[in-house]
Order: C-alpha cells, then sequence, then structure tokens
C-alpha cells in the first residue's frame, strides 16, 4: 500500500524525473570508468606481430587504460563523449523509470493478488526497458562511437551522428545493436526486479530508504544482473563501435556475429573483458542512482504535500472572504 499511495502522490512523471537526476549524477561522477570499459570491451587481443605492427593503443587493464589515456590526452580524454553519455543515460532512465511506473501502477490497480511476484516484476520491468530502448538507442550508439574515436579523428555529437547516417547502413545505423538492447533490458529487469525484492527481504516495510540502505541495495542488484548479462553487453558494444581492423571495415550484422568473432580470435573468457570496470562503474552508478533517486523521490512528496497545504491555505482564505463580504450587507440592514 505504501508504494501505491507513493506512485499516486508523485506519480510516473516524478519518479521518472527522480530517476534520470539520480542517472545522470551518479554517471557523470563515475564516467571514466565506462569509458575505459568501452575501449577494454571493443579491442582484439593481438598476437606478438600484430602488436609491433598495430598503431591502436592496447590497454592490459583498467588502470593501465586510465593511466595512458590520461597521459596521452589529459584529463580531457577520459571525458570523451561525456555529452552524449549524460545525454543517453538521463533519457534512457526517464523512460524506463516512466514506462515502469505505468506498468506497475496498472498492474497492482488490476490485478486482485496485491504486490507482483519476482517473475510479473522482471516482467514488467523487461517491458519497461523496451519501450525505453526504442526511443533512446541512437544516443547509445554515437556515444560508443565517440568513446571509441581516436584522439585525431574525435567529432562532436551531431559530427558522428552524421558519419553513422552516412554508412551503409544508412538512418538505420543509429538503431544498431537494437535486438541485442532489446535482449539486454534483461538486465534493468533483473536489477530492479532483484532491488524491489532485496529491499522486501532486508529492508521490510520501510520507507524510505536511508541513504547507506539503498546504495547497497542498488550495488547488490545491479552486480548481480552485470554478472548475467555481460556477454550480451560486450557483443552490443562491438555493434555500436567500429569493427575491429581485421574485418578490414566490415560491420558486424548481429550480436550473435560479434560473439562468434570474439570466441574465434580470442576464447570463451573474452566475451566477459572488461568485466571488473563494468561491475565497479555498474555498483558505483546503481548504488548511487538509487540512493538519489530516493531522496528526489522524497523531496517529490515533501513538494507535491507543501504545494496541497498551501493550496488549502489559500482556498480556506478565499471561502472566509467571500462569506465577510456576504455577511456586511445584512449587518447593514
Amino acid at each position: 500500500m505504501a508504494v501505491q499511495s507513493k506512485l499516486i502522490l508523485i506519480g510516473p512523471w516524478g519518479k521518472a524525473t527522480a530517476g534520470a537526476a539520480g542517472a545522470l549524477f551518479a554517471n557523470a561522477l563515475v564516467y571514466p570508468l565506462d569509458l575505459v570499459k568501452t575501449k577494454l570491451q571493443v579491442q582484439v587481443k593481438l598476437t606478438g606481430s600484430e602488436k609491433t605492427d598495430s598503431d591502436e593503443p592496447h590497454y592490459k587493464s583498467s588502470w593501465d587504460a586510465l593511466s595512458h589515456i590520461g597521459a596521452a590526452e589529459g584529463i580531457k580524454g577520459l571525458y570523451a563523449g561525456m555529452s552524449g553519455s549524460l545525454i543517453g543515460v538521463a533519457s534512457t532512465n526517464f523512460a524506463y523509470f516512466y514506462w515502469y511506473s505505468v506498468v506497475r501502477a496498472l498492474y497492482i490497480r488490476y490485478n486482485k493478488n496485491g504486490q507482483p511476484s519476482t517473475v510479473v516484476e522482471l516482467s514488467l520491468g523487461a517491458l519497461a526497458g523496451a519501450l525505453a530502448q526504442l526511443f533512446t538507442i541512437p544516443v547509445a550508439v554515437i556515444t560508443t562511437r565517440q568513446q571509441t574515436q581516436k584522439k585525431e579523428d574525435r567529432k562532436g555529437l551531431f559530427e558522428t551522428a552524421r558519419e553513422v547516417v552516412e554508412g551503409e547502413d544508412g538512418v538505420c545505423g543509429l538503431w544498431r545493436g537494437l535486438k541485442a538492447s532489446l535482449v539486454l533490458v534483461v538486465n534493468p529487469a533483473i536489477t530492479y526486479g532483484a532491488y524491489e525484492r532485496l529491499k522486501d527481504v532486508v529492508f521490510p516495510g520501510k520507507k524510505p530508504l536511508r541513504p547507506w540502505e539503498a546504495f547497497l541495495l542498488g550495488a547488490m542488484s545491479k552486480s548481480l544482473a552485470t554478472l548475467i548479462t555481460q556477454p550480451l553487453i560486450v557483443a552490443k558494444v562491438g555493434l555500436q563501435s567500429r569493427p575491429p581492423p581485421s574485418r578490414r571495415g566490415k560491420p558486424f550484422k548481429s550480436f550473435v556475429e560479434v560473439m562468434k568473432f570474439i570466441i574465434e580470435n580470442e576464447g570463451v573468457l573474452s566475451l566477459f573483458k572488461g568485466m571488473g570496470p563494468q561491475i565497479l562503474k555498474g555498483l558505483l552508478v546503481q548504488g548511487i542512482l538509487m540512493m538519489t533517486k530516493e531522496r528526489v523521490e522524497l523531496l517529490f512528496i515533501l513538494f507535491v504535500r507543501y504545494v496541497k497545504t498551501l493550496r488549502s491555505q489559500q482556498l480556506k482564505k478565499a471561502v472566509s472572504l467571500a462569506s465577510t463580504k456576504v455577511a456586511v450587507p445584512v449587518l447593514i440592514k
């Protein structure tokens, strides 16, 4: 019932704004990790002769990538493509939380069994994620391109978008990796489904959560989702970035093709490359996101209550003033 009243009080727009604000704040704080995990996920393992011939930088670890990028390009290089990334995470999370609030509220309203089960929670999350991806994936494609560009080839948001559109896929290139993204809706579905379940188990009936409690639950749920879906995340990044040099400019057609290429050239374990920064980034982002989201939702609730109280007081004053004006002619008679 607490969830229902909260949904009614601030509505889907309030929850979506809170989620977008949390995502924006969290991703801005840890953006270099996002850049590093993308670079690690798209790089191809090189042999002895290829290492000497290739002009592409090859990183051994997250720290190696951070230090080399920082040394070669400065702090600015660690934030390449950040504007597009923040637009992407804000729009994706706004869309996700909006649709998740809508479909969850509708389910609770028309379902007589009360709160949704774990399976239903995951299904609702997947549906909301699919709706969000349809509208926001072009920004993700552009951001991935920006993050994997060389310093000398780096372009702005709109220039990169034009480059994608002028490629062999045309406008459809902005939706590259859509199938993989739709499959990957299980990631936020697992994340938020696990978050809701863990909240009921670890902190039953507690509203609102303290910041450290929301951070803990968000980090735990995101780590679980990342472990399960990492191969698909790597395949999606491979689809949206430029093809590796060995393919001579030929882009991948599906995430299955990406995974097959990785296994044949680098081995099965390479499907989990970039796992370290992916989990660390996800843990920090999800923890900070849920912590911030809980606070912003509380602020929305307090603001709405304040507005209602203010309106009530104004209405009482108006009624009182109207009754006084009516009473004056009576007294004169």
